[in-house]
């Protein structure tokens, strides 16, 4: 059974789990390995951390990947950190891999920082997009058009992620935003607050992104964004740190060969938004895709 570890992180002082929809539980309680059976799988036993954010596209990937490395015989932990955590944690080895690098623009701030200090294996994803999205039944279209819609407030995530820091340099480059607010939470809160607002037909502003389950949940549009300031389409990277290869060369090359689309994502997503566990979500996905699964573990013995 995967583990998820909520921790301190030494020096730094900060623990994870912001609240963001999927509540996830110290896991392993009772759950024993047969050791002699671990040590003819591929992994035999070995362990590995992969450090992410509980959004909830982080949640869906995390678990599909635990189950298949699982699945492999290796010990696997989840643990869900800050964003800036996440980086530092991989770049210093204190976690294995992560794979929620949104790049180039949503983290390039942290790839700058970290990134020669970690082994970037490339995409995973392709086509994701962040910016400013509202209900489809609001009449605006462009960031432009905006003027004293929900209060002149953007309902944002968490502080320190990078959608938040471009929705703050749209309160700079949009002189009709020069007045608005934004009002940070979580990301499962920031859908609560969404879900409630629509329930009501009233205006929001919310920051979002693709791959998400809120866009197969509810009737939501992006805005038009003239200036540029959300970027264009970027690619989720998977990274490791810097020796992972010779550690665990096969566990590597699995998070090296990983990759899925955004209707796969998207999918997973709103079945553990309806109420399925993660774990349970994740396994019925691994079970009824063997052909990408194969594809994931192709070269690695089992």
């Amino acid at each position: 059974m995967t583990k998820n570890t909520k921790r301190n992180w030494k020096r730094l002082g900060l623990t994870a789990g912001l609240g963001l929809g999927v509540t996830l539980i110290a896991a392993g309680c009772g759950a024993t390995e047969d050791t002699a059976s671990m040590e003819n799988t591929v992994g035999k036993g070995q362990e590995i951390e992969l450090a992410y954010v509980e959004w909830d596209d982080a949640v869906a990937t995390n678990h599909v990947v635990a189950k298949v490395l699982e699945d492999l015989g290796y010990d696997v932990t989840l643990t869900p950190l800050d964003n800036a955590i996440m980086w530092e944690a991989v770049s210093t080895g204190e976690a294995d891999a992560m794979l929620s690098a949104w790049l180039p623009g949503t983290h390039g701030a942290q790839m700058e920082e970290y990134g020669d200090k970690m082994v970037d294996l490339g995409g995973n994803l392709e086509g994701a997009k962040i910016g400013l999205a509202v209900p489809a039944y609001m009449d605006v279209d462009s960031i432009e058009d905006l003027t004293d819609q929900s209060g002149k407030s953007i309902t944002g995530i968490e502080p320190g992620a990078g959608i938040v820091a471009a929705a703050e340099n749209a309160l700079t480059g949009y002189p009709n935003l020069s007045d608005w607010a934004i009002e940070t939470s979580s990301s499962g809160a920031m859908t609560v607050t969404l879900e409630q607002a629509i329930e009501n037909e009233e205006d929001i502003v919310i920051t979002a992104w693709n791959p998400h389950w809120m866009f197969s949940a509810y009737d939501l549009k992006y805005l038009d964004d003239p200036n540029g300031i959300f970027g264009g389409e970027e690619t989720i990277h998977t990274m490791t740190r810097e020796g992972l290869e010779t550690d665990m060369p096969e566990a590597y090359q699995v998070l090296d060969q990983f990759h899925w689309t955004i209707e796969d994502v998207e999918a997973l997503m709103l079945q553990i938004y309806e109420g399925e566990s993660a774990e349970d979500a994740a396994e019925a996905f691994v079970e009824a895709n063997p052909d990408l699964v194969a594809e994931w573990t192709a070269g690695v013995a089992k």
